[in-house]
């Protein structure tokens, strides 16, 4: 049975994974090397929930209840007796990679560990732990107590006790599961990032400016937030990550990232964070 959940990261996807994990009763642990970073995860937790709390989603007294259920840690060794984690750090395979290894190291056998990358083949991470038959994908959405959807991906020895385990957990959360093969990009990035760099390309050929080509997805085909804005979203770095697992898993060139993108990656032009991307903020 699970209980407690450890969560490694504590930016945008790793403080609103533990959100949710805690809202649902779960005792959650957050890891990150940064105690600002925790700090800030606490804080962004709390107005999030009193925010939910004002508009009647959930009961005021279940903010300082779900608060109550979070401790954080700047050693991942206080993670040691979660029975799953979730890895939530920057779209960088060394470092997930290195997380998992220590992680490995660090849990009990009987823990599963996910990851939340939304790229990266969960069949590599597995491989570098001694328990590749306990390693999945759990790909939140963003913003994750907002969005309803997670998608799970099984790795290649991923087992189906891991995989039953996992979508029970996706229930529990009152969220919609939707199943990938491990493929490059899964479900959602492998048919997004092509739409937005493809939207990136339309305005480095000067197509259209910026705000046209939003214009033209959001009224056009209904869409929330246009692909542009999405990617500032987002940030133009995660895009570009994902761009290239995209392109050189598939060694297709309907995936080369488009040089705009990768200029205004290297000017540090990385979207909503950083105060700049197609659009100023």
């Amino acid at each position: 049975m699970i209980t407690s959940v450890g969560v490694l990261g504590a930016g945008q996807m790793g403080n609103g994974i533990a959100h949710v994990f805690a809202q649902f009763g779960f005792n959650v642990a957050i890891y990150d090397i940064a105690a600002v970073q925790l700090e800030k995860a606490l804080v962004t937790i709390r107005q999030n929930l009193e925010r939910q709390a004002k508009k009647g989603i959930i009961p005021e007294a279940l903010v300082a209840e779900t608060m109550g259920r979070i401790q954080t840690t700047q050693d991942m060794s206080g993670l040691k007796s979660v029975d799953f984690a979730v890895e939530a750090v920057t779209e960088y395979e060394p470092l997930k990679l290195d997380i998992f290894r220590k992680l490995d190291e660090i849990v009990h056998p009987s823990a599963i560990l996910a990851s939340n990358t939304s790229s990266i083949p969960i069949t590599k991470i597995a491989s570098v732990t001694k328990r590749p038959d306990k390693v999945i994908g759990m790909h939140f959405m963003n913003p994750v107590p907002i969005m309803n959807m997670v998608e799970v991906i099984r790795g290649h020895a991923t087992s189906e006790e891991t995989f039953t385990l996992t979508s029970k957990l996706v229930v529990k959360l009152e969220k919609e599961i939707a199943v990938s093969q491990d493929y490059p990009g899964f479900i959602v990035n492998r048919i997004l990032i092509p739409m937005v760099n493809e939207a990136i390309f339309a305005l480095f050929e000067g197509v259209a400016t910026a705000e046209d080509i939003d214009k033209g997805m959001k009224l056009g085909t209904n869409q929330p937030m246009g692909p542009l804005a999405l990617a500032d979203f987002i940030g133009l770095d995660t895009v570009l990550a994902i761009a290239n697992v995209l392109y050189e898993g598939f060694k297709d060139p309907k995936y080369r990232p488009c040089p705009l993108l990768i200029k205004m990656v290297n000017a540090g032009y990385l979207g909503k964070k950083s105060g700049r991307g197609f659009y100023t903020y």
